[in-house]
């Protein structure tokens, strides 16, 4: 069966593909491959730039041959691997012939045992992934969460004043101003990018338990270490791990995901409240035409994009909570239970990248209504109770608390006269009542 959008089983791959296409390029298995590739020839051509003595006749200008072995990498070159790989029954070692079969064609044969010299897969796999994460949190990640923050950045400004009841514990609170209840998820997002943006992407490289055993023994004039830091950290834009045991300890790498985590978490925490303000009647959603809102109640329009952004980022969040907890934890100086979790890093991006883009449709669906804001509003004179008690306080008034307290908590209804009724029966000034009395609902909110 020929896979397509209709019988993937995998809604990223399927329903979803259009909207993270272009992750494929960092977390498919071709990719994957062709960053095992990029690897592989950047460190011959690193030994060949120390040099080793066998490769002190490598001709340099045979360098640009090399790395279009990956800057040119086609999808025919990931299934010749993958053919190889079916008689390997190993994926770096089939990526390691392909490159000697190249060097063959190059006229380069007398060099092809100095590929993937004293390595072992995890060097390979452990600076391909976390490149491949990296660029994907530059090129798609990241692009994608600022197109939000600044869609938040327009609306936030644009209804800076727009009065607003707020509520906590879901009953009538001290009024706010909408762009700045929308401002506090802005600050909140950028504070967690400041701590995503200093996470290394780190990378293990030194043999098969760490410690350039292979290397060593060959060339133990070779300041190794210097080389590995110098390969993973100047060549490919890493950060080294050393010590390490056969693998990357993940540490870095687990602390990346909790942060894309608690970003994720905010963002839900989003869509939960402007789902509930458009329940709320606060905002209505533009329509478009032939749109159906449900399958049996015309009049509905549903708020479904932020009930797919949640959907998606709470299964990014699961399957980063595991990626985090799991990773860093390996028996002995490695067991292969990393190798199967490694291969999913891109699931939890395509359902982020999938709630993103969920978030930004929802918020640019928005309508302010701004009659049920004043209605609210209106309706809740009550909440500049704690105004009055406040004033009251300043100017030494006694148990203001306790009298508000006995006007506010009635089953009667609270409006602008009856405020005004208890403001004439305190022993206060004229000025301080006048005072009193230009507080309203609409213009007690604060800074």
């Amino acid at each position: 069966m020929q896979l397509t959008s209709l019988n993937a089983i995998s809604p990223i791959d399927g329903r979803y593909r259009n909207k993270v296409e272009n992750l494929s390029g960092y977390f498919s298995e071709e990719a994957l491959i062709r960053y095992r590739v990029l690897v592989e020839i950047e460190y011959f051509i690193a030994l060949c730039e120390l040099p080793l003595p066998q490769l002190e006749d490598f001709d340099h200008s045979k360098f640009e041959a090399l790395r279009a072995l990956y800057q040119d990498f086609k999808s025919e070159d990931a299934q010749a691997i993958k053919d190889i790989e079916k008689v390997t029954n190993h994926d770096v070692k089939a990526v390691e012939y392909f490159i000697k079969e190249r060097f063959d064609a190059l006229g380069l044969a007398q060099f092809k045992e100095f590929i993937h010299f004293g390595l072992t897969s995890q060097d390979i796999n452990n600076t391909s992934i976390p490149l491949s994460i990296k660029e994907a949190v530059h090129a798609v990640y990241l692009p994608n969460l600022i197109e939000v923050v600044q869609k938040l950045k327009d609306l936030s400004n644009q209804w800076k004043d727009v009065a607003m009841l707020a509520r906590t514990h879901g009953q009538p609170a001290s009024p706010t101003r909408l762009g700045k209840e929308i401002e506090v998820f802005i600050k909140r997002i950028e504070e967690q990018l400041k701590v995503l943006e200093v996470i290394p992407h780190a990378a293990k490289f030194g043999g098969a338990t760490g410690n350039y055993n292979a290397h060593q023994v060959a060339y133990p004039k070779v300041d190794w270490r210097t080389f590995g830091a110098d390969f993973v950290e100047d060549r490919l834009g890493l950060t080294h791990s050393f010590p390490t045991t056969q693998i990357e300890h993940y540490d870095h790498m687990a602390s990346l995901f909790d942060a894309m985590k608690r970003i994720n978490t905010i963002l839900i925490d989003l869509d939960r409240d402007f789902w509930t303000y458009i329940s709320m009647d606060y905002f209505k959603q533009k329509i478009k035409k032939g749109e159906v809102g449900s399958s049996a109640m015309p009049h509905k329009v549903n708020p479904i994009d932020f009930e797919n952004s949640e959907g998606n980022l709470g299964i990014a969040n699961a399957i980063f909570e595991h990626l985090a907890s799991k990773l860093p934890v390996s028996r002995m100086q490695r067991d292969l239970t990393d190798s199967t979790v490694l291969r999913n890093v891109g699931v939890p991006f395509g359902h982020t990248v999938i709630g993103l883009k969920a978030t930004l449709k929802g918020l640019g669906k928005l309508l302010l209504n701004t009659d049920k804001f004043d209605q609210d509003l209106e309706n809740n004179w009550a909440v500049v109770a704690e105004a009055i008690q406040t004033i009251l306080r300043r100017e030494a008034y006694p148990n203001p608390y306790e009298a508000l307290k006995g006007l506010t908590r009635t089953n009667e209804k609270i409006n602008q006269q009856s405020i005004a009724n208890f403001i004439d029966t305190l022993e206060v000034s004229d000025a301080v009542k006048e005072e009193l009395k230009g507080i309203t609902p609409s213009n007690y909110t604060g800074i």
